[in-house]
């Protein structure tokens, strides 16, 4: 009996120097595509708990009240967006964090559409 080739997929691990914008020579999952990440801390307690699983929209629409990666303070960001009067603000669930107002859209990288607790398939929801 043969025993199947398991074909390995590199994934380059890029420095977090590199900042928000990554050649796509580099990058193993093409800008448009969505992706997932899991939630670490509490910041977006209660809404989002510590080791879900959020779906990331990279070319989301943004909107007020989005739940959103942001590039802010040289680092990735999982806020909610909220728009007061003409301003914008990257704002967290749990009060126990502040609340930073941030330039406009343009520091929004991708809008979460989904969110899932490992290994239970009734515990999905949707944002989009």
């Amino acid at each position: 009996m043969q025993t199947p080739v398991t074909q390995k997929k590199i994934i380059p691990i890029i420095p977090l120097n590199d900042g928000p914008e990554i050649a796509d020579e580099t990058s193993a999952c093409s800008n448009a595509e969505p992706y997932a990440l899991m939630v670490l801390g509490d910041s977006m307690l209660p809404e989002f708990e510590e080791g879900e699983i959020i779906v990331i929209e990279p070319e989301g629409l943004a909107h007020n009240g989005s739940y959103v990666i942001a590039w802010h303070r040289d680092e990735y960001i999982f806020r909610q967006l909220v728009q007061h009067n003409e301003l914008w603000y990257l704002k967290p669930l749990n009060d126990l964090y502040p609340t930073d107002e941030v330039p406009g859209l343009e520091v929004v990288k991708g809008v979460v559409i989904q969110k899932k607790k490992p290994g239970k398939r009734s515990s999905m929801k949707s944002y989009a």
